[in-house]
């Protein structure tokens, strides 16, 4: 990933940093044997075949990207022939030193500790050679080099795999709570409309004023789902503007829910105890969304014909319960088909540190039960 400081002084990446690279280290290896060549060292064959090599392995940096253990590999090794064949302790080793980085950033951990291994056999190899060019002291510090290339690589590649999957996990989150917020938007209007479109098909010849009024129900549910649904689509589609203009949903809306299900023949009351608080914005859309999706549940599968909505404002949470006469657990049903809103109701009322509890009640029918926190405080 380009970081801003990377931007903003025009850091070279991909194979423009690898032709930086090779570039650099052929510069200074030029300046090196430039040095072995006034000072008249080394025969004709041995000079072109150290030239030879060198080209070599700067141009291997052009492929380290492609084919990044076959390049670390044959730059190890040409670094090790160029060093039999010249007198001059030039800077190639920084080549397969850099290709081994490479490698280990990309999490081929083996791959990098063999080819590390064999650099530290092959030196260790010419302190017994005749020419007894590299003392103990020269590999002692190699292996040193070494070690930390292959940790701090090693340690890159953790840290991007452990940006890759925070990535995942935030774009899983956003999937999840666009779902959420989708099912919540829509599904409670969708069963409403679809509740009344089946009251005013049974009524359109028996009673023409209530298949009217269902009609009218059907009409108003429309078009609150239309505009919810464009609204939450208009938030789905900004990045970095201005807030949304319309509030989120909250209790102040919950009279709406209450006279939807009478529309669908139930008896809803509600009921407030404590001292009634602005809540957090959070706080308020959750127990909208509890209350919205527990209706939705009632109409749909309960058969209840009373529903009572207790709120209880605490002095550290908000609790919110929605009790029913119906059926008990028919009014969630388990299973394919039977949805996702208890799910999600949970992992709202989790998501603010609280909890959320569906079963039925001893007396008969159902009930929702959310703990709802206003915030985490310190203690």
């Amino acid at each position: 990933m380009l970081s801003l400081a990377q931007a903003r002084l025009g850091i070279p990446r991909g194979v423009r940093a690898d032709a930086v690279l090779a570039v650099g280290t052929f510069v200074l290896v030029v300046v090196a044997e430039g040095q072995r060549l006034r000072g008249g060292g080394g025969s004709v064959a041995g000079v072109v075949a150290s030239w030879a090599v060198v080209v070599a392995v700067c141009g291997g940096l052009f492929l380290r990207r492609r084919y990044p253990v076959v390049v670390g590999w044959f730059t190890a090794l040409a670094t090790g022939v160029y060093y039999l064949l010249s007198t001059v302790d030039g800077p190639l080793v920084l080549v397969p030193i850099m290709v081994l980085y490479g490698i280990a950033a990309q999490g081929r951990l083996r791959a990098a500790v063999a080819i590390a291994v064999a650099m530290v056999i092959g030196v260790g190899v010419d302190t017994v050679l005749p020419r007894n060019d590299v003392t103990g002291t020269a590999v002692f510090m190699l292996v040193g080099w070494l070690v930390a290339v292959v940790a701090l690589g090693s340690a890159r590649h953790g840290r991007v795999a452990y940006a890759e999957e925070q990535a995942r996990l935030r774009a899983t989150e956003e999937r999840l709570r666009i779902a959420r917020e989708l099912h919540d938007v829509i599904g409670h209007n969708i069963s409403m409309i679809n509740v009344q479109s089946s009251a005013a098909l049974h009524r359109w010849k028996k009673d023409p004023a209530q298949a009217e009024a269902a009609l009218s129900a059907i009409k108003a549910g429309s078009r609150e789902t239309l505009r919810e649904l464009r609204a939450t689509l208009d938030v789905l589609r900004r990045v970095d503007e201005d807030a949304p203009r319309a509030p989120a949903p909250g209790l102040a809306r919950a009279e709406e829910l209450v006279v939807s299900a009478k529309l669908a023949g139930i008896v809803v009351r509600i009921e407030r105890t404590g001292a009634e608080r602005v809540l957090p914005a959070q706080v308020d859309l959750a127990a909208y969304r509890v209350l919205q999706e527990s209706l939705t549940n009632v109409v749909r599968h309960s058969g209840a014909g009373h529903v009572t909505i207790r709120l209880a404002y605490g002095d550290r949470e908000l609790t919110v319960a929605v009790e029913d006469d119906g059926r008990g657990a028919a009014a969630f049903p388990a299973g394919p088909g039977g949805g996702s809103g208890v799910a999600g109701m949970e992992e709202r009322a989790r998501a603010l540190g609280g909890e959320l509890s569906a079963g039925p009640r001893p007396e008969g029918g159902f009930v929702v039960r959310a703990r709802l926190p206003y915030g985490v405080t310190g203690g």
